[in-house]
This record gives structure tokens, C-alpha cells and sequence, in this order.
């Protein structure tokens, strides 16, 4: 049986994930743990831990915790996040590191800790959550784009380095979901009103994640639309960044 640790488990994606994953034993981090206890109520095989992610202590002594009690993790899950979507100079110092706390510190801790054990059993699977935003640049997401941005290095980067020790991580990165994200991201709708024709459900993000578990895949990129204009926009990066400012400037 695949033991497998989710973090943000209250999310969207990973509320259409739980359901795919009946036969294996589900390792789930939130916020709020009677939330997550409701959702999953039905889910036979699970364990839930609330957590704050972004105090870096708790995590390593959460970690440690649950190798205690379980033993190993077979594949790490970290699909935690959120966005603030305003122009860069109205962020405050507390917004900007709160939004690197939680979308990337706390990815490269799980990484680095839950990383090492798969190192040293020579097994395991690392999957993060990033986005296109890690890809693609878009006016008002500067501080979201650039927490995503750094956590795709830092993931491409730990692909090389646990690859020799057959451990895999694949990136998975979404356009725009639609899931309780926008509820901070995009409060008054708009946002996603503008990017209906991109929009994606949880369910297609969720079935290709669970497609690829156990896998040696590298990415997921979605909607293939969007990975296009990630190619167009390396390959032509002056006309790329005009269309993006005049053209399809949503936010």
C-alpha cells in the first residue's frame, strides 16, 4: 500500500484527488483538521495532521512524526498555496513573505526533508504543485509569479540531484483552476470571468497527477493552449511580453 502525504488538503485539487486514491493510505496536512476530517470522512485509509506550514520548526517535527508512525512516504504531494493578485509596489514586507512562506519555504522543506528519506531508500516520488505562473509572467502577479518561478528551479534542480537515487519529481503546472483559490486571489470575480476560455476543472488537474504517480514523468502542463503561449513566449519573448501587456492583460 502507497503511502502518500498531501499538503494543502482542503484545496480543490486535492479534494478531486482523495477520491482517486481509495486504496492507498492518505497522509493529509491542512489548517483546519475537522475540516479536512469531514471532507475525507468516507476515505477509509488516512491520517490528518493540522499544521501551520509556514513555521518552519512544526514541519520538521511533523515529518519526523509521521516516519514514526507510518515508516515511509512513498509519494510527497505538495499542492499548498494561494495567490494576491495587485500591483507589485502595494504589497506589504508581511504580504510578500507570508505568500513565500507557504508557496515556496514551506515546498523546499517538505522537499528537503521528505527528499532525504526517499534518498536514502532509494524510492519515492516528489510532486509539486506550481502553476504557468511559474512560466509565464502576467502584470499583478508579480510576487505570486515569482514564488512560483523559484519553486520550478528549485524542483527542476532536485530532479537531477535524486535521480540517481530513483527518486522522481514531476511538476505540475496549471493555468488557471476552478477552486476555492479565487476566493483571496479573486475576490470580485473578474479575474476569472476574463479567463473563462483557460479555465480548467480539479477533476482533469487531479486524474493527470494521479496518472502520473509511481511515474518518471517530468511535467504537466495545462491547458495545452497555455503551454503553447509558454513556448511562443520563449521563442519570442519581445512580442510575448507586448501581447501580455496589451493584449491579454486580465487582472
Amino acid at each position: 500500500m502507497r503511502h502518500i502525504l498531501i499538503t494543502g488538503a482542503s484545496g480543490g485539487i486535492a479534494q478531486a484527488m482523495v477520491p482517486l486514491l481509495k486504496d492507498d493510505f492518505l497522509i493529509l496536512l491542512g489548517r483546519d483538521a475537522q475540516k479536512i476530517e469531514k471532507l475525507y470522512a468516507s476515505h477509509p485509509k488516512k491520517a490528518i495532521y493540522e499544521i501551520d506550514i509556514s513555521k518552519a520548526a512544526d514541519l520538521a517535527a511533523l515529518v519526523e512524526k509521521i516516519y514514526q508512525d507510518y515508516g515511509k512516504i512513498d509519494i510527497l504531494v505538495n499542492n499548498a498555496g494561494y495567490a494576491i493578485y495587485d500591483d507589485f509596489e502595494k504589497f506589504s514586507e508581511e504580504q510578500v513573505r507570508a505568500m513565500f512562506d507557504v508557496n515556496l519555504f514551506a515546498l523546499m522543506a517538505f522537499c528537503r526533508l521528505v527528499g532525504k528519506e526517499m534518498k536514502a531508500a532509494k524510492a519515492g516520488h516528489i510532486i509539486n504543485i506550481v502553476s504557468m505562473s511559474g512560466k509565464i509572467a502576467s502584470a499583478k502577479s508579480s510576487i505570486y509569479s515569482a514564488t512560483k518561478f523559484a519553486a520550478l528551479g528549485f524542483s527542476n534542480t532536485i530532479r537531477l540531484e535524486l535521480a540517481p537515487y530513483n527518486v522522481a519529481v514531476t511538476t505540475v503546472n496549471p493555468g488557471p483552476v476552478d477552486t476555492g483559490f479565487f476566493d483571496l486571489a479573486d475576490p470580485d470575480g473578474t479575474y476569472q470571468k476574463s479567463v473563462q476560455a483557460f479555465m480548467i476543472s480539479p477533476e482533469k488537474v487531479a486524474s493527470k497527477i494521479v496518472q502520473a504517480m509511481g511515474t518518471k514523468k517530468r511535467e504537466i502542463n495545462l491547458p495545452w493552449l497555455l503551454e503553447a503561449t509558454n513556448k511562443f513566449y520563449t521563442l519570442f519573448p519581445n512580442l510575448a511580453d507586448f501581447l501580455a501587456r496589451k493584449v491579454f492583460n486580465f487582472k
